[in-house]
């Protein structure tokens, strides 16, 4: 019988609040290390949402604030 090759597994990926590209709480950083978009489009994003959006967003960012880790 042949062996199959062992196909390395990457680790998956966490979502966690950034230690060093933080404003605030470092939620914006997190998200933008994890699906790869530069931070400042991020929190872009986040602010325009949050005005445009009554706060909804704003609510969104304290709880993802207080569920997210720390890395």
């Amino acid at each position: 019988m042949t062996e199959q090759p062992q196909i390395p597994y990457a680790a998956p990926r966490r979502l966690t609040r950034s230690h060093d590209d933080r404003w605030l709480s470092g939620v914006c950083g997190g998200v933008a290390r994890y699906t790869g978009l530069d931070a400042n489009l991020v929190r872009l994003i986040v602010v325009l949402g949050t005005v445009l959006g009554f706060g909804s967003l704003l609510v969104a960012y304290v709880v993802a604030w207080i569920l997210m880790p720390e890395e």
